[in-house]
C-alpha cells in the first residue's frame, strides 16, 4: 500500500460490531443515508453539511472507513467517499437499508407535534 493510500477492510473482514458502533452516531448515519440515495456516486467529503469542525469530520470519516461502510480516495485536492453497497449487501444483506429506514422513521416521529 502506498503511503498516501487509505486502509480499507476486506469484505470478509467486515464485522457487524464495528459497523453498528459507527452507525450509533447520528452524524455518521446522516452521511450513510445520503450516500444510500446515490450508492454508485462518489462524493467529496467536504460536501456533507454537518455541524462539525474539520477535525471532528476527519474522525467521523475514519470511523466510517475503518468499519467498512465507505471507500475513501485521496485525490490530493480533496478526499472522496462512496458507500460500499455491494460489499455490505453481500456480507450483511439489508442491514444498511434497515438502519437508514429506521432512522428516517425516528426522524419523522420526532418532527411531529
Amino acid at each position: 500500500m502506498a503511503a498516501d493510500e487509505l486502509a480499507h477492510p476486506q469484505v470478509e473482514d467486515l464485522a457487524v460490531g464495528p459497523i453498528l458502533l459507527a452507525l450509533a452516531d447520528e452524524n455518521r448515519r446522516r452521511v450513510i443515508a445520503e450516500l444510500t440515495e446515490r450508492p454508485d456516486e462518489e462524493r467529496l467529503c467536504a460536501s456533507f453539511d454537518l455541524p462539525l469542525g474539520k477535525s471532528s469530520r476527519t474522525r467521523h470519516w475514519r470511523v466510517l472507513r475503518e468499519a467498512g461502510l465507505v471507500y475513501q480516495r485521496d485525490a490530493g485536492n480533496g478526499l472522496y467517499m462512496r458507500l460500499r453497497k455491494e460489499d455490505l449487501d453481500r456480507r450483511f444483506p439489508g442491514l444498511i437499508q434497515a438502519v437508514v429506514a429506521a432512522d428516517a422513521g425516528d426522524a419523522s416521529s420526532r418532527s411531529r407535534p
